[in-house]
């Protein structure tokens, strides 16, 4: 038999989920049964966390202790784009391949950048702004009316500046 769990140990479980849906319990259970957790309470547990972003694949981390699940979601730079672009919620299974081809603003780039600041490698802000822009350029949006790739131009060369921001 295998050895007991320590009540006190913390465990983090790291899983990719669709916002606002209860994954499947298959998937679920090999991850958490082990600690003693049951997939389906931890499934709906997700869903009532993620409903925030209905319809995009959003991380989801599980921290784990004493036999409770406590769910926070760390959204990808992608979902917090497609989350700025305010598009009407859809139905995965009917609509596939959708353009994201809406216009953001300045503020919702800078804003995307400060919640990916702490997981983001760059030194300096004016990098991880850089990085949300690339995001932006491969969703297909635009940034009020022009394209991700010239304002990285412009921050490149000094025309556009970004203030540095720490965590």
């Amino acid at each position: 038999m295998p050895p007991k769990l320590d009540p006190d140990a913390i465990s983090i479980v790291v899983l990719r989920a669709v916002g606002g849906e209860v994954g499947a319990t298959s998937s679920l259970a090999p991850k958490i049964g082990p600690l003693g957790l049951s997939p389906k309470k931890v499934g709906d547990d997700i869903a009532k966390e993620t409903k925030d972003w209905k319809g995009l694949k959003v991380t989801v981390k599980l921290t784990i202790q004493n036999r409770k699940a406590d769910v926070s979601v760390v959204p990808s730079a992608a979902a917090l784009i497609i989350r700025a672009l305010k598009e009407p919620a859809r139905d995965r299974k009917k609509e596939k391949n959708i353009k994201h081809n809406g216009n953001i603003t300045w503020k919702d780039v800078i804003t995307a950048a400060k919640t990916m600041r702490a997981r983001s490698m760059a030194r300096k802000m004016s990098g991880t702004v850089k990085e949300i822009l690339g995001t932006a350029q491969s969703v297909g949006c635009t940034v009020d009316g022009r394209h991700p790739h010239d304002l990285i131009e412009e921050i490149d060369s000094g025309e556009r500046e970004v203030e540095d921001y720490n965590v």
